[in-house]
């Protein structure tokens, strides 16, 4: 049962690579009713929805993925941000931030988990947070000649940005 699982999990999530999304949904939530508890078929199906713009469909798929063990640790990380992200986009901001800030927790080198954490936090009226998390982010990770340039002042600035001196 776990080859037959393997390989159709395969083949919708080519589909859904492929452009074929609404046909890797269909696949996914057959899988769904074969396997409701596989973490990796809750995530994949998350995933198509998400694609489709079905977010609200797609929040019982990521809880589903990411409530116990199982997810690689990619897969995990992947599925926190689409919940986080998904919540944000549906305007369920606390639970929003909530998740992601778990996220970033659990995966605290994670630059896309902190800006989607820094999107919430935004949305929330965290706007303080939300600059801080962003600056913070950006002087760790561009490479633009501009920024690393000052890059001590950004990050002396995303601490207190009401520092004048």
């Amino acid at each position: 049962m776990t080859g037959d699982r393997d390989r159709l999990l395969a083949e919708a999530v080519r589909l859904r690579e492929d452009g074929r999304r609404e046909e890797a949904r269909q696949r996914l939530l057959a899988l769904c009713e074969q396997f409701p508890q596989d973490p990796d078929v809750a995530y994949q199906t998350a995933w198509v929805h998400d694609a489709l713009g079905l977010e609200a469909e797609a929040v019982p798929h990521y809880v589903r993925a990411v409530e116990g063990p199982g997810l690689a640790p990619d897969d995990r990380r992947g599925a926190l941000l689409g919940l986080g992200s998904t919540y944000r986009v549906l305007g369920r901001y606390p639970e929003a931030v909530v998740t992601l800030g778990d996220a970033v927790s659990e995966f605290p080198d994670d630059a896309a988990l902190k800006t989607f954490l820094a999107m919430a936090l935004y949305n929330t009226g965290r706007t303080h947070a939300a600059m801080e998390l962003l600056l913070t982010v950006l002087a760790a990770t561009s490479q633009d000649p501009g920024i690393v340039g000052y890059r001590p002042a950004i990050e002396y600035y995303a601490k207190d940005l009401d520092a004048t001196t």
